[in-house]
């Protein structure tokens, strides 16, 4: 087996770890963090949108963390419906013009309030989130006035690895990151994954 590294390489400033303690639900908007913001449309009119694979994976592992994603958008479409679906994310708003009022409304069915919740939006639309969640994020193609409100701005854009950015620095400040790294590394793990390919060797394995 190879000799590969059994610590996590990727880190994030104390400071910004401290700061991102507690969270236990996360409010994604979707145009522009789940997607580059751009909208495509069919000749029929649908919605065409594109997600990133690492997104879905960090998304998978804030559930698998206690952490739940919970989506807020002000718009709707069978992409996203499905795309979440996929993900096993249930707590979701669609076409929402009023996001602290939804935000709210979820906080109240997850048992939680503001102080454990945290925020991710790139538009005027989400800062009433930014003002009232512990934590809030934004991305490099946001508007200048989310960015300069956000906590942090990730390195990645909105589309291409942000949310995973984010879902990476949450599970680094509940401690859980180096746990699930360890279980993608361990032994059993390798053999178990070497065991199901051999076994389906023309089997495409699923992706986040």
């Amino acid at each position: 087996m190879k000799n590969l590294p059994h610590t996590p390489v990727q880190t994030f400033a104390p400071q910004l770890i401290q700061t991102a303690q507690g969270i236990r639900a996360v409010f994604f908007d979707v145009d522009g963090i789940l997607t580059r913001g751009e909208l495509l449309y069919t000749e029929a009119g649908e919605t065409i949108k594109q997600f990133h694979t690492l997104d879905g994976h960090g998304l998978k592992l804030l559930q698998q963390a206690g952490i739940m994603p919970c989506i807020i958008t002000g718009r709707d479409s069978a992409a996203l419906r499905a795309r979440l679906a996929a993900l096993g994310i249930t707590h979701a708003a669609y076409s929402i013009s009023d996001k602290a009022a939804a935000a709210a409304s979820m906080l109240h069915t997850l048992g939680l309030d503001w102080q454990h919740s945290a925020a991710m939006g790139d538009d005027w639309p989400d800062l009433p989130l930014f003002t009232r969640c512990a934590f809030a994020a934004s991305v490099p193609n946001a508007h200048a006035e989310v960015q300069a409100r956000a906590d942090y701005v990730t390195q990645a854009a909105g589309g291409a690895g942000a949310v995973r950015e984010i879902c990476d620095l949450l599970l680094h400040a509940n401690g859980s990151y180096a746990a699930l790294l360890q279980s993608y590394l361990a032994p059993h793990a390798a053999t178990t994954c070497a065991s199901n390919a051999a076994s389906a060797p023309h089997a495409q394995g699923s992706s986040a």
